[in-house]
């Protein structure tokens, strides 16, 4: 009698495989510059613009699924199926776009980080910043594939501390529930408002988890693009969507906690101005006392360290597949020299405008203004992608996850004519 063939033994937990592309995509929305915009929200407008987190979870998972689909049917991540299917001049303006808004937020992400470890343990900024640029220069290079995504998912969990955060300090959550339920319009958050979305859905996270995807099925020698082995799909379409929608939950989860605990703080002792995720750390302070101000500097830190490798990496992804490089983070690296040369020198660059007279403030604005041009025409093309035969064979996209696709791409087209028009 033929022996039983026994199951292959994972020795992390199915749940813990399952996430990956999603998490990291989403808890890296949650950088630095991005917790400076949520703060300026909650510190501005109180709670009233809690609501947005809310409102804008279904449009960023859709959008983020579509862009993980793409890379996983086709093997390739956005720049490539453009490169593939669309005008070089549309993949050169995107990509170009892209790596300049990358290494800008980068730049400003580095910049925080450095500010943070000067209030806390005093020093040269300036070192903290090369420090932090080389430390993540070292792993995103040399570390090996798998253990440098579960640092990745590891890491996501530093922002949890900004929900401890908010438990440590007297909240109305009454208040709160209300103002997240109910949406609150007035034209004096707009511009705010138009900045919290931009935040929440940016252009690198469609091209670093679309690149993550086909770089996944890469590396499983048991998977296989799947316009040629369909049989795998139902799966690997349900393992996409629950990986991606609870990274996108997690982001906008610690979104909304932020805005809540600077509101709770800073805008109940009056409304203040916030420009940076530093700056808020230390108003805390006076508040909310150390502990507080302590959980959410660390937090600063913690999804820097995320943040920067996702940012270089994902620049990495769409010029190596533009320039048609060999790509991917599982690749030892002299067998994709040209790649992690990509992923070294926008990290170095990044550290390199905190030497420079330019004012990371400043430069995240025009950051933000990039991304506004190329954000809706970046979504357009991924919608189209995602509904074209030739691209997606007979994996096109339903009719119900189109439709949320397009609502946000539309708002984000939306967001960035009021950020123009704010101009």
């Amino acid at each position: 009698m033929a022996a039983k063939r026994r199951k292959p033994v994972h020795p992390k937990p199915r749940f813990w495989r399952i996430l990956g592309p999603g998490l990291i995509t989403g808890a890296s929305d949650d950088d630095p510059s991005g917790i400076a915009t949520y703060s300026q929200a909650g510190a501005q407008f109180g709670y009233t613009l809690a609501w947005t987190m809310l409102f804008s979870f279904p449009l960023i998972a859709a959008i983020q699924e579509i862009s993980a689909r793409i890379g996983r049917v086709t093997g390739h991540g956005i720049a490539g199926n453009i490169r593939r299917h669309y005008p070089p001049a549309l993949l050169y303006v995107t990509v170009g776009l892209l790596i300049v808004t990358n290494v800008i937020n980068l730049g400003a992400d580095l910049n925080a980080m450095g500010d943070v470890m000067q209030i806390l343990i005093g020093g040269p900024r300036l070192l903290y910043v090369f420090g932090f640029g080389a430390l993540c220069i070292v792993l995103e290079i040399y570390m090996r594939y798998r253990r440098y995504i579960d640092l990745l998912k590891w890491t996501c969990i530093t922002l949890l501390a900004y929900v401890v955060t908010a438990l440590t300090i007297r909240i109305p959550w009454g208040e709160v529930l209300f103002d997240s339920l109910v949406p609150n319009f007035s034209l004096d958050a707009a511009l705010a408002l138009t900045a919290t979305l931009g935040t929440t859905i940016s252009p690198y996270m469609l091209f670093w988890q679309s690149s993550d995807e086909a770089e996944n099925e890469r590396q499983d020698r048991h998977a296989h693009v799947l316009t040629r082995s369909p049989d795998e799909a139902p799966a690997e379409i349900r393992r996409i969507r629950l990986d991606t929608y609870i990274g996108m939950f997690f982001s906008n989860l610690i979104g909304w906690f932020i805005i809540v605990t600077v509101a709770g703080t800073m805008h109940a002792h009056g409304s203040v101005t916030i420009d940076t995720a530093t700056q808020a750390a230390e108003a805390l302070r006076p508040v909310a006392g150390p502990f507080a101000f302590l959980l959410f500097a660390l937090g600063i830190i913690g999804t820097g360290m995320l943040a920067v490798p996702v940012l270089a990496g994902s620049a990495a992804y769409a010029l190596g597949e533009t320039l048609k490089w060999p790509v991917g983070l599982a690749r030892l690296p002299m067998d994709a020299k040209a790649f992690y040369g990509a992923i070294a020198a926008a990290t170095m660059i990044g550290v390199g405008m905190n030497l420079t007279p330019i004012d990371p403030i400043r430069a995240l604005f025009w950051s933000a203004v990039l991304n506004g041009v190329v954000a809706a025409p970046l979504m357009t093309v991924t919608m189209l992608m995602a509904r074209n035969r030739r691209v997606m064979g007979r994996f096109v996209i339903g009719p119900g996850l189109a439709v949320l696709g397009w609502i946000a791409t539309l708002a984000m087209a939306g967001a960035a004519i009021v950020m123009f028009a704010s101009i």
